[in-house]
């Protein structure tokens, strides 16, 4: 991890104790993961994973949990987390001790374009901050930029692209608007839409700055839920729209991230 990141940790554990992803997740330090994931509400078994990967649950808070899922002899290492930015930064911190090869966030995405389907697997280009919660990264609270714009490891999303297409699976790359609100995005959706993104969610700009701080190779991997577009609720879908979104989120979902976990302990294994 970078300098700057252990120096948060300093301060982190200046005023709290130790061990905190035991105390939170029931995850070890002593354990090489071959990947972490973080996952806004989504847990293992919501993705039905434990039908053919063997998955304990490790610990269960009121808004956090914390699973160990264990296929073929890889170990992966799953927190679920609260949704937005401030739960993005602050659970990953109280991971950022763990040893863990490749990092992978999941979780929905809205369309705000009609060329995006339910169900499709997308990834970041680039997000671009709509709160103020990465500004406590900075140097200082008062450096804040408005609308900053956050770019992954390209080198490493193409990796993952190929992986993906190699195993069947697309994933599409798009832009993405980090909103501070799901309930109030509607009333601002014209002010978002002059950004020109095609998807927007909570929490990808704050993840790729964590990656960045934490210096490992990660991705985002975000299922389509709706598109305000096309007129596809969030809330309400047809039967037809449910099983679209059902088949990205149950079965290709899960694929990849055992297909990224997989590529890392190959790697390992050589």
């Amino acid at each position: 991890m970078k300098e700057k990141m252990k120096k948060i940790m300093e301060k982190v554990h200046q005023y709290n104790s130790c061990d905190m992803a035991f105390q939170a997740f029931g995850l070890k330090e002593e354990i090489e993961y071959d990947a972490l994931v973080v996952a806004p509400s989504y847990t293992p078994y919501k993705l039905q994973m434990d039908k053919y990967c063997r998955v304990t649950t490790l610990r269960e808070g009121a808004c956090t949990a914390g699973y160990l899922v264990e296929k073929d002899g890889m170990k992966i290492a799953w927190i679920k987390i609260g949704t937005s930015e401030t739960n993005c930064i602050d659970y990953i911190a109280f991971c950022a001790e763990l040893d863990f090869r490749k990092m992978i966030f999941i979780g929905a995405v809205g369309a705000l374009k009609d060329s995006f389907d339910l169900g499709d697997i997308c990834t970041p280009e680039y997000s671009i901050s709509g709160g103020y919660a990465n500004t406590y990264l900075k140097e200082s609270i008062k450096d804040y930029v408005p609308f900053e714009k956050v770019t992954p490891d390209r080198e490493y999303v193409d990796h993952v692209v190929s992986l993906g297409k190699e195993n069947g699976y697309v994933i599409r790359k798009g832009s993405v608007f980090c909103t501070a609100s799901i309930a109030l995005e509607y009333y601002h959706l014209a002010e978002i839409k002059e950004f020109n993104t095609d998807l927007i969610e909570m929490e990808t700009s704050s993840f790729y700055l964590m990656a960045d701080l934490l210096e490992i190779p990660s991705i985002a991997l975000l299922v389509v839920s709706d598109n305000s577009a096309t007129g596809v609720a969030l809330v309400g879908r047809t039967d037809e729209q449910q099983r679209k979104y059902e088949e990205g989120r149950k079965r290709i979902l899960p694929n990849l991230i055992l297909t990224v976990a997989k590529d890392s302990y190959n790697n390992i294994c050589k």
